[in-house]
């Protein structure tokens, strides 16, 4: 890796070798299950969703990459077939680069393939407590705990303190992640808004009382072994 860089900087120059630049529009679909993929997408913009669809037909969403981020990698580093939905929560731009070829820049770059795994075991660790959460059946702590760990990895305090979460997010997609239905989760959101906890603007969710939010999912963690 050279030096003087980020390591962001580092990934997005070797994806940018196969001019493969392409926009795609919010609510697009990338990727289907079932389909070959037609190589590893690099983020450069923008947000997208991974997420599937459970037998009875509730839709869960499993992730949410971020600019940096490459997917899907357990397709391209394992051989196993995809079986997850890859939709654009935003609107974004995304490089593309063969299969083949990010393999070989894995493994000729140790410190990127260092944060991979990284980034990898963080997803595996959030998959982890999100199983757990859907396991709950108080719909408030649930609610709690999927915007505290969202509130954690997309954004950062203001001076006041308060917690913008960049990404944007519809009730039904928080729902999803939550395992429960928009309805309910609407009614949740409301009460954290009730009490001044979340503040609600054009689908972006501000922690105002980030203190609070995690005495409520510390209460939540107390009955669950894997938190």
């Amino acid at each position: 890796m050279a030096t003087g860089k980020s390591l962001k900087q580092f990934d997005e120059e070797f994806f940018l070798k196969f001019n493969s630049s392409k926009h795609y529009k919010k609510e697009q679909i990338i990727i289907e299950p079932g389909l070959e993929p037609s190589g590893v997408f690099y983020i450069k913009s923008g947000f997208v969703r991974l997420f599937l669809i459970s037998k009875d037909g509730r839709e869960l969403t499993f992730n949410i990459y971020k600019p940096g981020m490459f997917f899907p990698m357990i397709w391209a580093l394992s051989d196993s077939p995809n079986i997850y939905f890859f939709e654009c929560l935003t609107d974004v731009e995304l490089l593309k680069a063969p299969k083949n070829e990010v393999a070989e820049f894995l493994k000729s770059n140790p410190v990127v393939l260092l944060d991979l795994t990284r980034r990898i075991l963080s997803g595996l660790e959030g998959l982890t407590k999100l199983m757990d959460i859907l396991l709950s059946k108080n719909a408030y702590n649930q609610v709690c705990a999927v915007i505290l760990m969202l509130a954690r990895r997309f954004s950062n305090p203001n001076k006041n303190n308060h917690m913008a979460i960049e990404v944007p997010l519809t009730h039904r997609i928080i729902g999803t992640l939550a395992g429960l239905s928009r309805e309910a989760t609407s009614r949740e959101l409301e009460k954290l808004e009730k009490e001044k906890i979340i503040e609600q603007v054009d689908h972006k969710i501000i922690v105002k009382n980030i203190k609070k939010l995690e005495d409520e999912f510390a209460t939540f963690a107390a009955d669950h072994i894997i938190f």
